[in-house]
C-alpha cells in the first residue's frame, strides 16, 4: 500500500535496489514535524521481492556524525544512492547540506549493515569534487554500474526560474554554476576517472532541446532497461518525476515524458488542478519479479519537511516509452483492495479542496487544504512503545480525500472514525465527480467517534472519494468497509 513503509516513517528520495532476492530501500530520513529536510540518520528497509507488502526495518545504517565534516550532528544528510562495487562491497554516496556539498562515500560488506565513512569524491590530485573552480554543485548523487563494470556518478541541480523573481533573490543565491552532470569513477569508487560533463539542460538552456516544458532541476537516478539508459529526474515544476532516454549512459539523452506527479497533475488536465500540497519529488525505477515500479514521495504535515515514500507500477512499452501513471492507495500491490475491514486515513492519495483550481497558490494550500499528520512525536522502531497513528486534519468545507482503488461488490456499509468541530455531511463518491455512494452526517466531537451509512453502488471497482460539506473542521482517522 501507499505509503509502503509504516505510517510513522518518513523516508523520501527513495532509491530501491534489488540485491539477491530482496529489494533494499535507501533514501533521506526526514523527521516528523522537522524544521528542515533530512534531519535524521540514514535507515534502510528491505522486502522480499516475492512479498512487497512486508518491509523489514534494517535499522540505522549510517550516522551523520561518522562523516568528519558533520561531527556535531546538526547537519542534514541529503538524498543518497548505493551501488555494489567490483569488490563485492556496497558503496553509499551522499551529500551533506553545506561545506561545498562535496559527495561523501561510505562502505559496507552487506546491503543493510553498518556503513563506515570511506572518503570524499576527488580527482587524481586529491582535490574534492565541488571545491574546484570549474565544478558545478555536486548534489543528489546517483550511481550506476554498467554491464562492463564502468561506474557512472551523476549529480547536480538546476535553477527553478529563467529569471529569478525579486522576492526569491535572498533565498536562492547561486554561488556556482548549476548543471546535471555525469562522470566515471576508478575502481576505488572514490577517484574521478573522467571529469564531469553536462547531460541534460536546465531551464536556462532548454529552448529548442525538447526539454522546454520539463527542464532538469534535481534528483538524478539512472537505470539500464532493455538496452536503453533511463535518467529519472525532478523537473523545475518540482512535483513531477520525468525521464530522459538514451542509447548511452553519458550522452545523447532525449526527453521521454512524465512518469509521476505527486500532486497528480496530468498533461491532459484542463485545469491543472493540484490534488495535494505542492512540494518536491525524488525517486527511482526498479524491476522486481519482471515488473517495473517508480518510487517517489509525498508531502505530509502541511509542509515539505516530513515526506513519505510511495510507489506505483509502471509499464515500459516496446518502443521504450513510459506513460504517466496516477497516484494510488494500492501502490506496490497494483491491485484493488478487495477485503472488508479497516483502512487507515494514511492511504489517501489525494488531499485538496474541490473549490481550489490552481497548482500555484501555496499559501491557500497551506491554510485550506487537508493534510496528513500524526498523534505523537517523531518515532523510531528502536525506541519501542506504541507508534503514533496518522490521520487527516484540516478538512474544511469542500475538503476532499481520495482513496483508490476498491472492489466494493460485497460492501454494504461504511463507517468513518472522525473528530473535530465539523457539523455537516461527509459525502462518499466513486470519484471526484462520480456517483454518490453514501451520505454520512457528522457532528462536532472532541474524541474519535464512529459515524456510518449504507453504501449504494452499481459497479464493483471504485475510487472512494470523501468530500466534506459543512461548517467547522473535520479530522479522519480511518474508515471501515462492511
Amino acid at each position: 500500500m501507499n505509503p509502503y513503509l509504516p505510517e510513522y516513517e518518513y523516508v523520501p528520495d527513495g532509491e530501491p535496489h534489488v540485491f539477491g532476492n530482496r529489494v533494499y530501500l535507501y533514501g533521506s530520513h526526514d523527521r516528523f514535524n522537522g524544521e528542515r529536510f533530512c534531519m535524521n540518520d540514514y535507515v534502510c528497509y528491505s522486502a522480499d521481492v516475492d512479498n512487497l507488502g512486508d518491509w523489514r526495518y534494517e535499522g540505522v545504517i549510517y550516522q551523520k556524525t561518522q562523516d568528519p565534516r558533520m561531527t556535531k550532528g546538526d547537519r542534514e544528510l541529503w538524498a543518497p544512492d548505493v551501488v555494489r562495487g567490483k569488490d563485492g562491497r556496497y558503496y553509499l554516496y551522499y551529500c551533506p547540506d553545506s561545506d561545498g556539498q562535496c559527495i561523501g562515500v561510505a562502505v559496507c560488506d552487506s546491503p543493510a549493515g553498518k556503513y563506515s565513512f570511506y572518503g570524499i569524491v576527488q580527482d587524481r590530485n586529491g582535490d574534492y569534487l565541488g571545491r574546484r573552480t570549474q565544478d558545478t554543485d555536486p548534489f543528489d548523487p546517483g550511481v550506476f554500474m554498467d554491464d562492463d563494470g564502468t561506474v557512472y556518478l551523476y549529480s547536480g541541480n538546476g535553477p527553478l526560474f529563467k529569471e529569478l523573481p525579486p522576492q526569491f533573490a535572498h533565498l536562492m543565491q547561486e554561488s556556482r554554476p548549476k548543471a546535471c552532470v555525469v562522470m566515471t569513477l576508478e575502481d576505488d569508487m572514490l577517484t574521478l576517472k573522467t571529469e564531469p560533463v553536462q547531460l541534460i539542460p536546465h531551464i536556462k538552456q532548454a529552448d529548442g532541446t525538447g526539454f522546454e516544458e520539463h527542464p532538469f532541476f534535481e534528483a538524478s537516478s539512472v537505470r539500464k532497461i532493455n538496452g536503453r539508459y533511463y535518467l529519472v529526474y525532478s523537473s523545475n515544476k518540482m512535483h513531477e518525476l520525468c525521464y530522459a532516454v538514451s542509447e548511452f549512459p553519458d550522452r545523447g539523452f532525449r526527453f521521454g515524458g512524465v512518469i509521476i506527479s505527486n500532486v497528480d497533475v496530468h498533461p491532459e488536465d484542463a485545469r491543472k488542478q493540484a490534488k495535494n500540497r505542492i512540494g518536491n519529488n525524488h525517486g527511482g525505477i526498479e524491476c522486481m519479479n519482471g515488473k517495473y515500479y517508480i518510487f517517489y514521495h509525498r508531502q505530509t504535515n502541511n509542509h515539505g519537511n516530513s515526506r513519505q515514500g510511495c510507489a506505483e507500477r509502471i509499464n515500459i512499452s516496446e518502443d521504450g516509452s513510459i506513460r504517466q501513471v496516477e497516484m494510488t492507495s494500492n501502490g506496490l500491490t497494483a491491485e484493488p483492495f478487495k477485503e472488508k475491514g479497516t483502512y487507515p486515513a494514511s492511504l489517501a492519495c489525494h488531499l485538496y479542496r474541490t473549490d481550489v483550481c490552481t497548482d500555484s497558490v501555496l499559501e491557500q494550500m497551506k491554510y485550506e487544504f487537508p493534510y496528513l499528520t500524526q498523534d505523537g512525536p517523531d518515532y523510531s522502531p528502536q525506541e519501542g512503545g506504541m507508534p503514533p497513528r496518522q490521520y487527516i486534519a484540516n478538512m474544511q468545507n469542500h475538503g476532499a480525500a481520495m482513496f483508490r482503488y476498491f472492489d466494493l461488490s460485497l460492501i454494504k456499509n461504511i463507517e468513518v472514525v472522525i473528530r473535530g468541530t465539523a457539523v455537516g455531511m461527509l459525502y462518499v463518491r466513486n470519484g471526484a465527480e462520480g456517483e454518490q455512494l453514501a451520505e454520512i452526517p457528522v457532528e462536532a466531537c472532541q474524541d474519535w467517534k464512529i459515524c456510518s451509512a449504507p453504501v449504494n453502488h452499481s459497479e464493483s471497482l471504485h475510487s472512494l472519494f470523501f468530500c466534506y460539506e459543512g461548517e467547522g473542521t473535520l479530522e479522519l482517522l480511518e474508515f471501515i468497509l462492511q
